[in-house]
């Protein structure tokens, strides 16, 4: 369904604007199974940006006016608003790694492994299980209730859901996958859960599926609290660039010249470029064959249009093992990495744990924030409502920076 290059984005982008307007605000919550034609099919590539949050919305308003797609973006602004709230709350990721790493240290809660091998009993979860292995993708209403059957119908930690999603979608990110998650369990609207019910199910699969035997109350999970938010550092690039700079990106943003068009005179050569790629990185667990293989195809794809002074492509490294880094930009004699800032997540960790191993060699690793996020992050301090009133200023903020 999806192939992990920029062009063909681009394609789904071109194909999907016509019916960004009034017609996907109609269709948008049907699910009628996997051919499905009502939703755009961009997340995995805004994922990774391949293509950017800006060019999407900027083409949509190039065919539609915002009133006509606001439903289309503001799900393109629910991926930044996600963001932008774990990255004021990192100990929310934090937390929940460590939940998901001691529950895949223990013995697995009853009914998980029948859960996701797709033999819960429930006709329509083992269907969306089947979806989801098969192809990396679920509708975002399914996500919704099938979180909602996990922990509710089930009974299974909300972390173990999470992380069976993580390691499967295409387009699982570390904000969106967990707050999305936490949201159905009502922790994060403290107490305002989502309860699936097989009328709701009935009326947006076109009959497809009604399972009988859901929950019927949906009381929500509580948790201790965490510390006061933290605020957005106001500085887009973050360091000094020296003279021998290489370029460094990684799998949560693989649009180098967008990024550097933002930033003119930053960089005035690259001496060498590469693209770090770990999809290993999002789960204590393996990530599955299909998300591994359009995250390092996306990766090789951005290598192939990242080109050094000399006009070499770059060069892709494993992400996990940090000496190949260290090698990288010793052997090419940087003294400056750059890289596209990380929001909250594992490729932020990597790169945490890489900056004093290339500090030791003389390396400065600077980082450099995209505009969108600038701009939009530090709205996302409360809930969405508040944040979807800044839309239409974020918009135009956005054009005028074309």
């Amino acid at each position: 369904m999806f192939i992990p290059t920029r062009a063909a984005g681009l394609e789904a982008l071109d194909e999907f604007v016509p019916h960004a307007g009034a017609e996907y605000r109609r269709d948008r919550n049907h699910d009628l199974g996997p051919a499905r034609t009502n939703v755009s099919g961009l997340s995995p590539y805004i994922r990774h940006r391949l293509i950017t949050e800006h060019e999407v919305v900027d083409a949509v308003l190039a065919r539609h006016s915002l009133s006509a797609a606001d439903k289309f973006v503001q799900e393109v602004f629910w991926r930044t608003y996600w963001k932008g709230w774990l990255e004021q709350r990192p100990e929310v990721w934090r937390r929940y790694r460590a939940e998901v790493r001691d529950l895949l240290a223990a013995d697995p809660p009853g009914g998980y492994a029948d859960a996701v091998a797709g033999r819960s009993g429930i006709d329509a979860m083992d269907a969306w299980v089947r979806e989801l292995v098969d192809t990396g993708y679920l509708h975002n209403h399914v996500r919704m209730w099938f979180a909602s059957i996990w922990v509710f119908t089930l009974g299974l930690p909300w972390q173990l859901g999470a992380d069976f999603f993580l390691r499967h979608l295409l387009d699982g990110d570390a904000a969106s996958n967990t707050l999305s998650w936490r949201w159905v369990a009502g922790l994060q609207t403290r107490g305002k859960t989502y309860l699936a019910t097989a009328a709701n199910i009935a009326q947006y699969t076109d009959g497809r599926f009604a399972p009988s035997g859901l929950a019927t109350t949906a009381r929500a999970l509580d948790e201790e609290p965490f510390p006061r938010p933290t605020a957005i550092r106001p500085d887009d690039v973050d360091g000094t660039v020296g003279d021998r700079v290489g370029l460094l990106l990684h799998e949560e943003d693989l649009d180098a010249a967008s990024l550097l068009a933002e930033q003119p005179g930053l960089v005035s050569s690259l001496t060498a470029t590469a693209v770090s790629v770990d999809p290993d990185g999002r789960s204590p667990a393996p990530a599955s064959s299909l998300v591994t293989a359009f995250t390092t195809g996306a990766a090789a794809d951005a290598a192939e249009h990242t080109l050094d002074a000399q006009g070499r492509p770059a060069e892709v490294l494993g992400g996990a093992d940090l000496t190949v880094l260290v090698r990288w930009a010793t052997a090419a004699g940087l003294d400056t990495v750059v890289v596209p800032y990380a929001p909250v997540g594992p490729v932020s960790e990597r790169l945490d744990a890489a900056r004093p191993a290339l500090h030791a060699e003389g390396i400065a690793l600077v980082t450099v924030r995209r505009r969108w996020d600038s701009r939009a992050w530090p709205h996302a301090s409360r809930g969405f409502f508040p944040f979807r009133g800044q839309i239409p200023e974020l918009v135009q903020a956005s054009t005028r920076s074309s």
